[in-house]
């Protein structure tokens, strides 16, 4: 197949002046050379596309795949990971991972808890501040967890984000209002163990494919998995593949997320430990990272004994056996392809011989 590759490059926002924050959800070379290579020994052709701005230009100007591998985060607002899909939806170009609703809704945390909570997931109860004075209605127990409710890689949590008291509630929130300029996600505080599922493919076909237990160092960032200790993962967490009671315990919670969150291809749930043992769920992230030994879905495929490769494929596999089971996608492809094939006989007859 042609595929044409979607990613944000941490290296073109940092020399536009991004900060290493803003681009922290951002691919770096590594990942987009290591995709690209997998893609290529799976036999498919690779077109490097970029971010939105440069998907918009590839198709202004005529350029079409038969799928896209999508990666691309979006920089702003809620809708930010919501942009590439939606504009290939509009173009009916096929793509990796989760549509648009789906994309805007895992990245708003509070209204995925509300989802899942209907569907009967297990989520903590929450408050959402969206403004100083609301912290004088939070009824939550202490201690709390506080986080801007719509950011990825641990962006706005720290050492602060556990509180213990309402003055504290109300200085945290007010600093995260300031700097995020987005809602404050305001919990109970998890203090058990945490994991993270990663699971493949969509729908009935979905399963979970292993989980990881993230355990802190002694040196890391107390209590949590914060933005510190994320991108210093290698010096200050330890990781370990959960198996027997553990895995059992929060798999088929991760899955009945995936599935009701409608999550497709590849994705990551993430789960801890409340002060009872129980498995609670934190978020879906349903474009997960892709570099090949710094991001989890590529650590737990690793630990299981499936190659970066062969996780590349499988996403490539479910994304196609999506296109394939709906015939308005599967004749608005054969046609796109008729009409390269087309073209370009056009363009040899006109060649001299």
């Amino acid at each position: 197949m042609r595929i044409g590759l979607t990613y944000d490059l941490r290296d073109d926002y940092r020399a536009a002046g991004y900060g290493e924050e803003e681009i922290a959800e951002f691919d770096t070379p590594e990942t987009i050379d290591a995709i690209a290579s997998a893609l290529q020994t799976l036999g498919h052709s690779v077109e490097r596309v970029g971010n939105l701005h440069a998907l918009v230009d590839h198709l202004a100007h005529g350029r079409r795949w038969d799928l896209v591998f999508n990666t691309a985060e979006g920089l702003k607002g809620f809708g930010r990971e919501s942009q590439v899909p939606a504009l290939l939806d509009a173009y009916g170009i096929p793509y990796t991972m989760s549509g648009p609703l789906v994309c805007a809704l895992t990245l708003h945390k509070a209204y995925a808890k509300r989802v899942l909570r209907d569907a009967g997931v297990p989520t903590t109860p929450f408050f959402l501040v969206e403004k100083e004075s609301d912290v004088d209605a939070v009824d939550l127990p202490y201690p709390l967890f506080v986080k801007p409710v719509a950011e990825g890689t641990a962006k706005g949590i720290d050492a602060s984000s556990r509180i213990d008291s309402r003055k504290a509630l109300r200085t945290r929130c007010r600093a995260l209002l300031a700097a995020y300029q987005q809602p404050v996600l305001v919990e109970p505080f998890l203090p058990g163990r945490e994991f993270t599922v990663g699971v493949l493919g969509t729908g009935e076909a979905s399963r979970c494919v292993g989980t990881l237990e993230v355990a802190l160092r002694p040196e890391a960032e107390a209590h949590s998995y914060t933005y510190l200790n994320k991108e210093n993962c290698e010096q200050l967490c330890d990781y370990a593949l959960a198996d027997g009671e553990s895995a059992r315990r929060v798999e088929p919670i991760a899955l009945a997320t995936w599935r009701a969150l409608d999550g497709r291809d590849a994705g990551r749930v993430d789960l801890r430990l409340d002060a009872l043992g129980r498995p609670q769920v934190l978020e879906l992230n349903p474009l997960p990272g892709l570099h090949p030994t710094h991001s989890d879905l590529p650590m737990i495929c690793t630990a299981k004994g499936m190659s970066y490769t062969e996780l590349i494929g499988a996403i490539v596999d479910s994304a196609r056996a999506r296109v394939e089971s709906v015939p308005e996608l599967r004749e608005r492809r054969r046609v796109s392809t008729g009409r390269r094939a087309s073209r370009t006989r056009r363009v040899s007859s006109a060649l001299p011989v």
